[in-house]
């Protein structure tokens, strides 16, 4: 089995490859440059190409050859959707059987610009490509609290730009990585879409008690304003997406938390997010 993969450089996308790697898949790293297809050796790939999703004719030469593609969209980037679709396309017409797309849970909000305008348009694109498709629907990533561990440590708060009685879902991308990777390597997840979450939801004010519980010390609930927040993202797409993100989840949350998909397909319990804190706090 041959895979093209985006993201084998990505801080959550390369947790697929290790999956990719573990089943003896043959990995193709799609890179922008030299200097990431010496990343994407590094992380395990067994080749890599230079393409540029925004450039549909630089995909026919990453596809040829393939057997499966997994595509994950740089998030909040302006064009995310049309560069799914040249993906897609590029799968279809090049003789690619397998296809696996990384997307988000509730591709049906339209509020929010990196679920309904970023993913839907490449589900459908796939339900209509007469590819053996596989979409997954994460939660929110555990893996986005790595950013905030310093300032969570160093001033025992956790801080975030949204309601602090927010409900909110979560998945650990590593299950992800191997729902992937069982899709990739096998046909019992073929012409299927899952919703991939862990058990339950919690606001900021229980997710600070799991890192109180962890820690050994009280860590504060505090809600940054949203604006403040803002103004420290770089200007244009990305600042635009994940402001209506924090907009949304100020007035909605993330609800989901139903774990019976996950649970079904890896045979085991997913991780928690307590476990991921003690992961965390342990390295």
């Amino acid at each position: 089995m041959r895979v093209l993969m985006v993201g084998a450089t990505g801080r959550h996308a390369s947790l697929v490859l290790d999956e990719l790697n573990k089943r003896g898949v043959e990995v193709r790293a799609l890179v922008r440059n030299e200097e990431r297809a010496q990343v994407a050796r590094n992380n395990g790939a067994a080749d890599t190409v230079v393409g540029d999703l925004t450039k549909p004719a630089s995909l026919t030469r990453a596809v040829a050859g393939m057997d499966g593609v997994f595509h994950i969209g740089p998030g909040h980037s302006a064009g995310e959707a049309d560069m799914g679709l040249a993906m897609v396309d590029a799968a279809r017409t090049g003789g690619v059987r397998k296809f696996v797309f990384s997307g988000v849970i509730h591709p049906s909000i339209s509020a929010m610009t990196n679920h309904g305008a970023a993913k839907l348009p490449v589900e459908e694109a796939l339900y209509s490509s007469e590819l053996d498709f596989t979409v997954l629907q994460p939660a929110r990533f555990m893996q986005n609290f790595e950013r905030a561990w310093n300032d969570i440590v160093e001033h025992d708060r956790l801080a975030q730009p949204y309601s602090l009685t927010a409900q909110m879902c979560s998945v650990d991308y590593r299950d992800v990585a191997e729902v992937a990777a069982i899709a990739l390597s096998g046909e019992e997840l073929s012409y299927g879409t899952f919703e991939l979450c862990a058990p339950g939801m919690q606001d900021t004010y229980e997710t600070a008690s799991f890192l109180t519980e962890v820690l050994g010390r009280p860590i504060t609930a505090v809600q940054t304003p949203l604006d403040q927040f803002a103004s420290q993202l770089p200007e244009g797409a990305f600042r635009n997406g994940m402001t209506r993100m924090m907009g949304h989840y100020d007035r909605h949350g993330l609800p989901g938390g139903n774990a019976v998909v996950l649970r079904a397909i890896l045979g085991r319990e997913p991780r928690s997010l307590k476990e991921y804190f003690r992961e965390l706090a342990s390295r």
